[in-house]
């Protein structure tokens, strides 16, 4: 009986130390909860990362960019992935019990006014369109395809002279553009049908 005794009490210390041992410092427990709140293990991600992220594309909110470097841990995957679907999602709400949102301050231009004053004047004129820019008017009203018998984006012929070469650019920039029009309007004919 008293065996049994001192084999409980040597499992119990045994299972103290050991648990001791792992626990490592305050800095894991945090991690360990924010893995808890978030459902997976965040990265390290420096203000530098959201920094560089958030000044190519101002228009993703920080605490988004926070969110998905704390996911991907890298600026190029995160950066990737708002090219390729043009958003980032939204933190959950245990996002903001770790991290507390922070108000971005607004920069400054070098003559103390805001940006955002300046880029909310700019985007009351209206930019002109694709159409007018490239002054292709007389081949979208009187010529009408269909973009699948224009082939765009096919390889074009090395021109001799410079002047040939831009021809066949400015060529094919405007097929291109033509072709994205026609599919925009196909798209919008099938939308309004159904």
């Amino acid at each position: 009986m008293g065996e049994v005794v001192n084999a409980i009490v040597a499992v119990a210390v045994i299972f103290f130390i050991f648990r001791w041992a792992t626990s490592g410092s305050s800095s894991s427990d945090e991690r360990r909860s924010a893995a808890a709140a978030l459902g997976f293990r965040p990265k390290p991600v420096t203000q530098e990362m959201v920094n560089h992220v958030h000044a190519v594309f101002p228009d993703i909110p920080s605490d988004n960019i926070r969110f998905d470097l704390l996911r991907t841990g890298s600026v190029e995957l995160t950066s990737n992935k708002i090219l390729e679907r043009g958003f980032l999602d939204a933190p959950p709400p245990a996002y903001y019990t770790i991290y507390p949102r922070t108000e971005a301050p607004t920069p400054r231009l070098p003559d103390g006014s805001h940006i955002a004053s300046v880029s909310s004047a700019s985007s009351s004129v209206k930019q002109p369109s694709l159409i007018e820019r490239y002054n292709l008017h007389d081949r979208v009203e009187g010529v009408s395809f269909t973009p699948e018998v224009i082939e765009v984006g096919g390889k074009a012929k090395w021109e001799d002279t410079a002047e040939k070469r831009e021809a066949s650019l400015r060529e094919r920039k405007a097929q291109m553009i033509l072709a994205a029009r026609q599919r925009m309007l196909a798209q919008r004919q099938k939308e309004s049908a159904s």
